[in-house]
């Protein structure tokens, strides 16, 4: 065994290298994830988003954004790593490797003569009947007398020339790298090292198996409680209105931990008149109103006053406290809105069905938050049949500024797109006075509004038609394109005070029933991952078809250039319900920017069971359901409640539109979407 200053020298190294196993390559990924996030966050270039600060990349706010826990204990590690390296770095000076010739201060094959001569030398300097310091004793005893006696000594001399030591060939030496009080069990000593290994070894990882477990109880995989999803679920209603959404949305049990302060209850006040008009009061009974307002929870009046102060685009009369809340609230927003729109498609009827009308409003909601427009700017004005709410998530846009627009016979915000560059330049500067450098930035965000065409297949695999019972697998190409040529970018969200990244939700409904069939979240912004998910998935489906390997290589490069190109693709499976002939519709909806959803109309064809084998699920018919949503629609009518259409509400007009619209038996739809009122087109029945 290596002695035990050895030891005690190697448990600096032991320590460096526990620690840089996991650090290093850590501290890569992190920095690949920094680099990566920073190449594909492109913002919008206009100069509203400039002035608002969210991307400004001052001192103080890189410091702020790098000052988090992870990022300062990572930092920490790397001090600490570099603190031994110069400790190690150090000691080895100390410990030197025995060489007589060296200490005695002689040339390597000195005779016997000079050795003599340089050992009285050094005795008459180190010797301790000439100098009582201990260092020097110590130092004599242990080096100068035993490089003499090495030297001097035949046997001895030769084992140092031949093995490079006094004591002849050395066998492997092996060590503890602790710590030399730690090696010596007697005593105090002993104690420190049963602590030490109890601690380390028992309540460390008791002590992170508590947190984890008591941390994982309370919130889920996206850090949401689970008592808002609890809540979510319960309050979600399929005939939910839009403008109830968000109701809901304020329900969650982070907004209601919000603290509510003796201070706040002068400036809520104040907010509460600016933002009255949007809280859906009754207008006949507004004391009663008002008083019913009040008397909810505190945290809730306070969040749904946050959220229309962001709606409104009041947030600057708030002061400093409430500013804090305002942004804590704004911060948890996205999420919830995420978690919120899942508990509205996930599966509640006996078919597996979600619901649309409250899918469609919680995408609505989020849109206008992330564009700070009122909810009230949805409704049609002024010969806008779809609202305003999409001309004001323009740059310099404003109410009046629309209603000069409209006197230039402007009716839809699709009309306004589909304008020359020149023509609306001369629209801006003849009605609204724009200036040159206010045009450019009207330009600059339509060129950065994306574009959605969605092409979508149902079918069973490895058969011909859909028969009720079948597991029918859907394939849909989404493919996002924008007039600056760019896939992946964050949306114009001057008001929005955080990084948003565009999400889009696939939603195949049948919008007569309100039920939701399939429903996928889409990302455009990582490109590498969504190459992966559509190669694996062309393969799967190609292998399972029994194609050759050409045929399979030929499909993946294919699919690989689509996601390239700005294409997304989803799949998913669900199970044909009973015969007959179902008009579906596909959404494509965009949690960030309100006008740029897409729907496509799709007729499904499902034949009666005449394939060997069973249904693998009883199909009920659809009908309790949709009646039980059209009582509480009609309750909510006799209520006397005033809410605004949905751009995706059906009327007359849209359903003929569907009936005239050309389709595909089968499921098959290949076409490019539109907006509220979509035609579809495809190929004949078969």
């Amino acid at each position: 065994m290596a002695s035990s200053e050895e030891n005690s020298a190697l448990f600096p190294i032991f320590i460096l290298t526990i620690m840089a196993l996991p650090l290093v390559p850590y501290t890569i990924l992190k920095l690949c994830r920094a680099a990566s996030k920073k190449t594909k966050s492109i913002h919008c270039p206009c100069s509203v988003c400039f002035h608002s600060g969210k991307y400004r990349k001052s001192i103080f706010k890189r410091i702020s954004n790098f000052s988090t826990y992870s990022n300062l204990m990572l930092v920490l590690l790397w001090v600490i790593m570099a603190f031994l390296v110069y400790y190690i770095k150090h000691i080895s000076r100390e410990i030197q490797v025995f060489e007589p010739f060296s200490i005695l201060g002689l040339e390597s094959g000195a005779s016997e003569s000079e050795i003599k001569k340089a050992y009285r030398k050094l005795s008459i300097l180190y010797h301790p009947d000439k100098n009582p310091d201990p260092e020097a004793h110590n130092y004599f005893v242990e080096f100068i007398s035993k490089a003499y006696q090495a030297l001097t000594d035949p046997i001895s001399r030769e084992n140092f020339e031949k093995y490079g030591h006094p004591d002849g060939r050395q066998g492997l030496q092996m060590g503890i790298a602790l710590p030399e009080f730690l090696l010596n069990i007697d005593g105090a000593s002993g104690g420190v090292l049963l602590l030490g290994i109890v601690g380390v070894c028992i309540l460390l990882p008791l002590l992170l198996a508590v947190i984890y477990l008591s941390r994982s109880s309370k919130y889920t995989g996206n850090y949401v409680m689970h008592q808002t999803l609890y809540a979510y679920y319960h309050l979600m209603k399929p005939s939910l209105a839009p403008s109830k959404v968000v109701d809901v949305f304020i329900n969650a049990a982070e907004y209601r931990e919000m603290p509510v302060r003796r201070s706040d209850g002068e400036p809520l006040q104040k907010l509460f008149i600016l933002v009255r008009s949007e809280l859906n009061l009754d207008l006949k009974n507004i004391r009663q109103e008002q008083a019913k307002f009040w008397k909810q929870h505190p945290a809730l009046v306070k969040t749904e006053l946050m959220i229309q102060a962001q709606l409104t685009r009041e947030s600057a009369t708030l002061y400093s406290a409430l500013q804090k809340d305002f942004r804590h609230v704004l911060e948890l927003a996205p999420r919830l809105l995420e978690e919120l729109m899942k508990m509205a498609i996930i599966p509640r009827s006996p078919e597996g069905h979600g619901w649309l009308r409250p899918a469609i409003g919680v995408v609505e909601l989020s849109q206008n938050i992330i564009q700070a427009i009122p909810l009230s700017a949805r409704k049609s004005t002024g010969g806008f049949t779809e609202g305003i709410a999409p001309f004001l998530q323009l740059p310099h846009f404003s109410e009046a500024i629309v209603k000069k627009i409209a006197r230039k016979k402007v009716r839809t915000f699709q009309e306004f797109q589909d304008m020359g560059p020149q023509e609306r330049a001369e629209l801006f500067t003849q009605a609204a006075g724009f200036s040159a450098s206010e045009v450019q930035d009207v330009e600059v965000v339509l060129e950065m509004m994306p574009s959605i065409t969605i092409e979508i297949t149902c079918e069973t695999e490895g058969e011909e038609g859909i028969q009720e019972g079948d597991i029918v697998t859907m394939h849909a190409w989404v493919t996002l394109k924008r007039r600056n040529g760019l896939v992946g970018a964050l949306p114009h969200a001057p008001y929005f005070p955080f990084h948003k990244e565009e999400n889009f939700w696939l939603l195949l409904a049948d919008s007569t029933s309100n039920n939701v069939w399939m429903s996928q979240k889409v990302s455009f912004m990582d490109e590498a991952a969504a190459i992966t998910a559509a190669s694996k998935a062309i393969q799967e489906t190609k292998e399972g078809s029994g194609a050759s390997l050409k045929e399979i290589s030929a499909a993946v490069k294919e699919a690989v250039e689509k996601v390239r190109n700005g294409s997304r693709l989803v799949m998913g499976k669900f199970q044909a319900p009973a015969e007959g002939n179902y008009n579906l519709t596909s959404y494509c909806l965009c949690d960030s920017w309100i006008g740029c959803d897409k729907k496509t109309s799709l007729k499904f064809k499902v034949l009666k069971r005449s394939r060997a084998g069973t249904r693998s699920g009883a199909m009920a018919e659809e009908g309790p359901a949709v009646e039980d949503g059209i009582e509480e629609e009609d309750e909510e009518e006799e209520d006397g409640y005033d809410d605004y259409e949905s751009e995706y509400s059906e009327d007359d007009e849209d359903k003929q539109d569907a009936k005239n619209s050309g389709t595909v038996s089968n499921g098959r739809s290949h076409r490019k979407g539109s907006d509220s009122s979509a035609e579809s087109s495809g190929t004949d029945e078969e």
